[in-house]
Protein backbone atom coordinates (compact mmCIF):
# COMPACT_ATOMS: atom_id res chain seq x y z
CA UNK A 1 0.00 0.00 0.00
CA UNK A 2 1.32 2.95 -0.79
CA UNK A 3 1.82 5.44 1.78
CA UNK A 4 1.40 9.71 1.55
CA UNK A 5 3.65 12.48 3.34
CA UNK A 6 1.70 15.79 3.44
CA UNK A 7 3.99 18.56 2.23
CA UNK A 8 5.25 20.59 4.81
CA UNK A 9 2.13 23.04 4.67
CA UNK A 10 -0.69 21.73 2.68
CA UNK A 11 -2.13 24.97 3.21
CA UNK A 12 0.90 26.24 1.02
CA UNK A 13 0.04 24.05 -2.00
CA UNK A 14 -3.14 25.68 -2.17
CA UNK A 15 -1.46 29.01 -1.77
CA UNK A 16 0.95 27.92 -4.73
CA UNK A 17 -2.42 26.41 -6.58
CA UNK A 18 -4.21 29.30 -6.04
CA UNK A 19 -1.47 31.28 -8.00
CA UNK A 20 -1.84 28.82 -10.51
CA UNK A 21 -5.40 29.45 -11.07
CA UNK A 22 -4.84 33.51 -11.15
CA UNK A 23 -2.03 33.54 -13.60
CA UNK A 24 -4.55 30.76 -15.91
CA UNK A 25 -7.00 33.86 -15.77
CA UNK A 26 -5.49 36.34 -15.99
CA UNK A 27 -3.20 35.13 -18.84
CA UNK A 28 -5.98 33.06 -20.87
CA UNK A 29 -3.58 30.58 -22.51
CA UNK A 30 -5.07 29.39 -25.98
CA UNK A 31 -5.00 25.78 -25.87
CA UNK A 32 -5.05 23.89 -29.49
CA UNK A 33 -6.75 20.40 -28.56
CA UNK A 34 -7.13 17.76 -31.36
CA UNK A 35 -9.45 15.44 -29.21
CA UNK A 36 -12.00 12.86 -29.82
CA UNK A 37 -15.38 13.94 -30.84
CA UNK A 38 -16.80 12.90 -27.62
CA UNK A 39 -14.70 15.00 -25.21
CA UNK A 40 -14.54 18.58 -27.22
CA UNK A 41 -17.78 19.54 -25.57
CA UNK A 42 -16.10 19.16 -21.98
CA UNK A 43 -12.82 20.09 -22.88
CA UNK A 44 -13.85 23.38 -24.42
CA UNK A 45 -16.29 24.20 -21.34
CA UNK A 46 -13.78 22.90 -18.79
CA UNK A 47 -10.92 25.49 -20.63
CA UNK A 48 -13.39 28.15 -20.24
CA UNK A 49 -14.12 27.80 -16.83
CA UNK A 50 -10.99 27.84 -15.61
CA UNK A 51 -10.50 31.66 -17.70
CA UNK A 52 -7.95 29.62 -20.53
CA UNK A 53 -9.06 29.85 -24.07
CA UNK A 54 -10.04 26.57 -26.03
CA UNK A 55 -9.22 25.88 -29.99
CA UNK A 56 -10.13 22.57 -31.24
CA UNK A 57 -8.45 22.79 -34.53
CA UNK A 58 -7.62 19.41 -36.29
CA UNK A 59 -7.39 20.69 -40.19
CA UNK A 60 -3.74 19.42 -41.38
CA UNK A 61 -4.56 22.43 -43.31
CA UNK A 62 -4.07 25.09 -41.17
CA UNK A 63 -1.92 23.26 -38.30
CA UNK A 64 0.69 25.01 -39.17
CA UNK A 65 -0.28 28.44 -39.00
CA UNK A 66 -2.52 27.39 -35.72
CA UNK A 67 -0.24 25.86 -33.72
CA UNK A 68 1.99 28.98 -34.17
CA UNK A 69 -0.53 31.00 -32.65
CA UNK A 70 -1.01 28.87 -29.32
CA UNK A 71 0.39 28.50 -26.01
CA UNK A 72 0.29 24.83 -25.75
CA UNK A 73 -1.26 21.75 -27.63
CA UNK A 74 -3.03 18.64 -25.98
CA UNK A 75 -3.15 15.84 -28.23
CA UNK A 76 -6.39 13.20 -27.79
CA UNK A 77 -6.13 10.25 -29.16
CA UNK A 78 -9.68 8.68 -28.63
CA UNK A 79 -10.94 9.35 -32.40
CA UNK A 80 -8.13 8.26 -34.56
CA UNK A 81 -8.12 7.86 -38.49
CA UNK A 82 -5.06 8.19 -40.88
CA UNK A 83 -5.87 12.12 -41.49
CA UNK A 84 -6.41 12.83 -37.92
CA UNK A 85 -3.03 11.11 -36.84
CA UNK A 86 -1.10 13.16 -39.60
CA UNK A 87 -2.80 16.59 -38.43
CA UNK A 88 -1.27 15.08 -34.60
CA UNK A 89 1.81 14.65 -35.75
CA UNK A 90 2.33 17.85 -37.69
CA UNK A 91 0.90 19.93 -34.31
CA UNK A 92 2.90 18.37 -32.37
CA UNK A 93 6.44 18.45 -35.10
CA UNK A 94 5.51 22.49 -35.09
CA UNK A 95 4.94 22.59 -31.49
CA UNK A 96 8.24 21.38 -30.76
CA UNK A 97 9.95 23.41 -33.19
CA UNK A 98 8.76 26.71 -31.31
CA UNK A 99 8.99 25.05 -28.21
CA UNK A 100 5.84 24.76 -27.15
CA UNK A 101 4.44 22.64 -24.52
CA UNK A 102 2.07 19.81 -25.53
CA UNK A 103 0.03 17.13 -23.64
CA UNK A 104 -0.96 13.71 -24.55
CA UNK A 105 -3.89 11.60 -23.28
CA UNK A 106 -3.06 7.86 -24.32
CA UNK A 107 -7.31 7.12 -24.64
CA UNK A 108 -7.37 3.20 -24.78
CA UNK A 109 -3.79 2.40 -25.91
CA UNK A 110 -3.46 -1.38 -25.51
CA UNK A 111 -7.19 -1.23 -26.58
CA UNK A 112 -5.35 -2.39 -30.57
CA UNK A 113 -2.68 -2.96 -32.04
CA UNK A 114 -3.41 0.13 -34.18
CA UNK A 115 -3.81 2.33 -31.35
CA UNK A 116 -1.20 1.04 -29.57
CA UNK A 117 1.27 1.79 -32.13
CA UNK A 118 0.76 5.12 -32.82
CA UNK A 119 0.51 6.48 -29.30
CA UNK A 120 3.83 5.27 -28.99
CA UNK A 121 5.23 6.75 -32.15
CA UNK A 122 3.69 10.14 -30.69
CA UNK A 123 5.31 9.59 -27.33
CA UNK A 124 8.82 9.25 -29.59
CA UNK A 125 8.21 12.63 -30.18
CA UNK A 126 8.84 13.88 -26.23
CA UNK A 127 5.25 15.49 -25.03
CA UNK A 128 5.80 17.74 -21.64
CA UNK A 129 3.43 15.30 -19.70
CA UNK A 130 1.49 12.40 -20.64
CA UNK A 131 -1.69 12.09 -18.87
CA UNK A 132 -3.75 9.03 -18.49
CA UNK A 133 -5.42 6.22 -16.18
CA UNK A 134 -3.67 3.74 -14.74
CA UNK A 135 -4.40 0.94 -16.95
CA UNK A 136 -3.16 3.10 -19.90
CA UNK A 137 -0.11 3.68 -18.61
CA UNK A 138 1.03 0.23 -17.84
CA UNK A 139 -0.12 -0.57 -21.70
CA UNK A 140 2.25 1.95 -22.46
CA UNK A 141 5.24 0.38 -20.95
CA UNK A 142 4.55 -3.00 -21.29
CA UNK A 143 3.72 -3.54 -17.59
CA UNK A 144 0.22 -5.31 -18.21
CA UNK A 145 -0.32 -8.55 -20.07
CA UNK A 146 -4.00 -7.49 -19.98
CA UNK A 147 -6.77 -5.20 -22.09
CA UNK A 148 -7.64 -1.92 -21.29
CA UNK A 149 -11.15 -1.86 -20.90
CA UNK A 150 -11.84 0.66 -23.22
CA UNK A 151 -10.89 4.27 -21.86
CA UNK A 152 -12.03 3.11 -18.06
CA UNK A 153 -9.24 1.89 -16.12
CA UNK A 154 -8.78 -1.98 -14.66
CA UNK A 155 -6.29 -0.60 -12.07
CA UNK A 156 -5.96 1.68 -9.38
CA UNK A 157 -3.37 4.44 -9.41
CA UNK A 158 -1.22 3.26 -7.36
CA UNK A 159 -0.49 -0.21 -9.01
CA UNK A 160 0.98 1.63 -12.38
CA UNK A 161 3.30 4.11 -9.93
CA UNK A 162 6.43 1.84 -11.12
CA UNK A 163 5.24 2.05 -14.71
CA UNK A 164 4.91 5.73 -14.30
CA UNK A 165 8.21 6.55 -13.39
CA UNK A 166 9.65 3.86 -15.78
CA UNK A 167 7.84 6.13 -18.41
CA UNK A 168 8.80 9.33 -17.06
CA UNK A 169 12.45 8.34 -17.28
CA UNK A 170 11.93 7.00 -21.01
CA UNK A 171 9.94 9.85 -22.58
CA UNK A 172 12.07 12.18 -20.13
CA UNK A 173 8.37 13.88 -19.63
CA UNK A 174 6.05 14.41 -16.68
CA UNK A 175 3.14 11.47 -16.52
CA UNK A 176 0.31 11.88 -14.57
CA UNK A 177 -1.65 8.82 -13.64
CA UNK A 178 -5.10 9.57 -12.91
CA UNK A 179 -7.13 7.63 -10.13
CA UNK A 180 -8.67 7.64 -6.46
CA UNK A 181 -5.71 9.35 -5.95
CA UNK A 182 -3.94 11.14 -8.91
CA UNK A 183 -0.06 10.82 -9.70
CA UNK A 184 2.47 12.89 -11.15
CA UNK A 185 5.98 12.14 -11.31
CA UNK A 186 8.62 12.91 -13.13
CA UNK A 187 10.70 9.93 -12.86
CA UNK A 188 12.33 10.73 -9.42
CA UNK A 189 9.60 13.10 -7.42
CA UNK A 190 6.35 11.80 -7.06
CA UNK A 191 3.16 13.50 -6.21
CA UNK A 192 -0.10 12.50 -5.45
CA UNK A 193 -3.38 14.32 -5.17
CA UNK A 194 -6.29 13.01 -3.20
CA UNK A 195 -8.99 16.03 -4.40
CA UNK A 196 -12.00 15.05 -6.18
CA UNK A 197 -15.16 12.49 -5.96
CA UNK A 198 -16.13 9.16 -7.51
CA UNK A 199 -19.26 9.98 -9.31
CA UNK A 200 -16.52 12.07 -11.85
CA UNK A 201 -16.11 8.62 -13.55
CA UNK A 202 -19.56 8.71 -14.23
CA UNK A 203 -19.53 11.47 -16.79
CA UNK A 204 -17.62 10.90 -19.77
CA UNK A 205 -14.36 12.63 -21.01
CA UNK A 206 -13.65 14.19 -17.80
CA UNK A 207 -10.28 12.53 -17.94
CA UNK A 208 -9.85 14.58 -21.26
CA UNK A 209 -10.78 17.57 -19.71
CA UNK A 210 -8.54 17.38 -16.94
CA UNK A 211 -5.87 16.83 -19.83
CA UNK A 212 -7.04 19.98 -21.59
CA UNK A 213 -6.71 21.77 -18.26
CA UNK A 214 -3.46 20.06 -17.63
CA UNK A 215 -1.81 21.82 -20.55
CA UNK A 216 -3.54 25.11 -19.65
CA UNK A 217 -1.80 25.14 -16.62
CA UNK A 218 1.85 23.95 -17.97
CA UNK A 219 1.01 26.99 -20.76
CA UNK A 220 1.04 29.46 -18.09
CA UNK A 221 4.27 27.46 -16.09
CA UNK A 222 6.82 26.12 -18.63
CA UNK A 223 9.06 25.40 -15.93
CA UNK A 224 7.56 23.76 -13.76
CA UNK A 225 5.51 20.84 -15.80
CA UNK A 226 5.61 18.52 -12.21
CA UNK A 227 3.52 20.88 -10.12
CA UNK A 228 1.48 22.63 -13.17
CA UNK A 229 -0.28 19.17 -13.48
CA UNK A 230 -0.62 18.33 -9.69
CA UNK A 231 -1.98 21.91 -9.46
CA UNK A 232 -4.41 21.15 -12.84
CA UNK A 233 -5.72 18.24 -11.06
CA UNK A 234 -6.48 19.39 -7.81
CA UNK A 235 -8.59 22.35 -8.95
CA UNK A 236 -10.23 19.60 -11.36
CA UNK A 237 -11.11 17.70 -8.25
CA UNK A 238 -11.83 20.15 -6.20
CA UNK A 239 -14.33 21.45 -8.59
CA UNK A 240 -15.61 18.24 -8.65
CA UNK A 241 -15.93 18.39 -4.54
CA UNK A 242 -17.87 21.66 -4.77
CA UNK A 243 -20.31 20.43 -7.60
CA UNK A 244 -20.68 17.36 -5.77
CA UNK A 245 -22.63 19.29 -3.00
CA UNK A 246 -25.32 19.98 -4.80
CA UNK A 247 -25.54 17.20 -7.53
CA UNK A 248 -28.04 14.48 -7.43
CA UNK A 249 -26.54 12.76 -9.92
CA UNK A 250 -23.82 12.42 -12.93
CA UNK A 251 -25.43 14.94 -15.03
CA UNK A 252 -26.31 17.43 -12.67
CA UNK A 253 -22.63 17.36 -11.04
CA UNK A 254 -21.45 18.53 -14.73
CA UNK A 255 -23.56 21.48 -14.92
CA UNK A 256 -22.24 22.00 -11.11
CA UNK A 257 -18.53 21.12 -11.83
CA UNK A 258 -18.08 23.14 -14.78
CA UNK A 259 -19.85 26.21 -12.44
CA UNK A 260 -17.25 25.38 -9.51
CA UNK A 261 -14.53 25.85 -11.25
CA UNK A 262 -15.32 28.83 -12.66
CA UNK A 263 -16.40 30.03 -9.79
CA UNK A 264 -13.10 28.55 -7.39
CA UNK A 265 -12.02 31.55 -4.64
CA UNK A 266 -9.06 31.60 -2.62
CA UNK A 267 -10.14 30.37 0.58
CA UNK A 268 -11.36 27.77 -0.88
CA UNK A 269 -8.54 26.82 -2.74
CA UNK A 270 -5.60 27.36 0.18
CA UNK A 271 -7.67 25.51 2.60
CA UNK A 272 -9.16 22.61 0.21
CA UNK A 273 -6.22 21.34 -2.17
CA UNK A 274 -5.10 17.90 -1.28
CA UNK A 275 -1.31 17.75 -2.28
CA UNK A 276 1.24 15.02 -1.35
CA UNK A 277 4.71 13.66 -1.83
CA UNK A 278 5.22 10.20 -1.80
Amino acid sequence: MTSFREFRGTEAWGVEAWKAMCRVREKSPLIQCITNFVSMDIMANTLLAAGASPAMVHAVEEITEFTALSNALCINIGTLSPDWIFSMKVAVARANELQKPWILDPVGVGATTFRTEKCIELIHSKPTVIRGNASEIMAVVGASTGSTKGVDSTQASTDALEAAKELARIAQCIVAVSGAVDLVTDGKRVLGVSNGVALMQRITATGCAVTALIAAFVAVHPGRPLEAAAFALALFGLAGEIGNEKANGPASLRVNLLDALHSLDEISVTSRIRIAQI
